[in-house]
């Protein structure tokens, strides 16, 4: 069985006033989109792993807790945490506890929760 985390920033830390975020864009349509990526996952049989992280110095740790208590095929890394520019410290810090904690896993980038389960299913050469 494909294991998968899920890594995004926890949508109650999201800054809505930021111009690089959609208009209308809140945390419940987040989360929203959240359930339904990680249902998508589910339907194809996979077991998923959510890890929400907050935009500080507990991000970094947090990924590499997680990764160390399981393996896992995919890390997706969701696009909240790499499109405001302004998240650009946090996004480096995500990236290399993936990179330290799951060197063997592919890493994946969704566009939108929703479509999560598609992007690990590309870098899987499941899709």
């Amino acid at each position: 069985m494909m294991r998968i985390l899920f890594v995004g920033q926890d949508p109650d830390t999201v800054d809505f006033s930021d111009p690089a975020l959609p208009p209308g864009f809140d945390a419940e349509k987040i989360k929203a989109g959240i359930a339904l990526g990680i249902s998508k996952i589910e339907e194809r049989g996979w077991q998923v792993d959510p890890c929400m992280v907050r935009p500080d110095d507990s991000a970094g740790p947090m990924i590499e807790k997680q990764l160390a208590s399981a393996i896992y095929d995919c890390v997706v890394i969701g696009g909240g945490l790499r499109i405001p520019p302004k998240s650009l410290l946090l996004f480096e810090a995500v990236v290399n506890a993936v990179h330290k904690g799951a060197s063997n896993a592919v890493i994946a980038f969704n566009t939108r929760p929703e479509d999560t389960a598609d992007a690990a299913a590309r870098r899987l050469g499941l899709g």
